[in-house]
């Protein structure tokens, strides 16, 4: 679990020691998978709040022909995520906390490129069009992505 800290300045955010898969050490493509996986995660969780719809059941009898063959006008939505993942993307979404709160821009960066649709598996935020939210050219949105990113890694290397 994370440490919290107060200082005189501000609040830092120090991680834990992040187990990665097969030990391998923590750098950047593990980082932006992580994130983009909290991304989706994210994206897929339920935004209604808790319901009783689960629990209630109800059978009929004869279905339609078109729901037979799985078109419905309902649209698409991704499989609610495992307690698991939920868990990754708590501990992933908190490394946006590593980087500084004076780069708030960074941070800003970090969380939109990190959202990736769970069906499409497709960015929210491409590029450019983050680019043109933060009234920047897209290739220096991405060098700043790749210093946050580097921020990251290296506190999550040293914890």
């Amino acid at each position: 679990m994370a440490a919290i800290t107060k200082t005189t300045a501000e609040t830092v955010y120090r991680p834990a020691h992040v187990d990665t898969p097969d030990g391998e050490p923590v750098d950047a493509t593990f980082v932006i998978s992580r994130l983009e996986e909290a991304g989706a995660t994210l994206l897929a969780l339920r935004n209604t709040g808790w319901t009783t719809k689960l629990r209630a059941s109800n059978i009929e009898i004869v279905r339609t022909a078109l729901e037979d063959y799985g078109t419905t006008d309902e649209r698409v939505r991704p499989a609610v995520p495992s307690s698991a993942r939920i868990t990754r993307m708590d501990e992933a979404l908190g490394w946006i906390g590593v980087i500084p709160l004076d780069r708030y821009v960074l941070r800003r960066i970090v969380g939109a490129r990190s959202l990736v649709h769970p069906v499409t598996d497709r960015h929210l935020f491409p590029w450019r069009r983050l680019g043109a939210a933060l009234g920047a050219d897209h290739k220096a949105v991405k060098r700043w992505h790749v210093q946050a990113i580097a921020m990251i890694v290296a506190a999550l290397s040293r914890a």
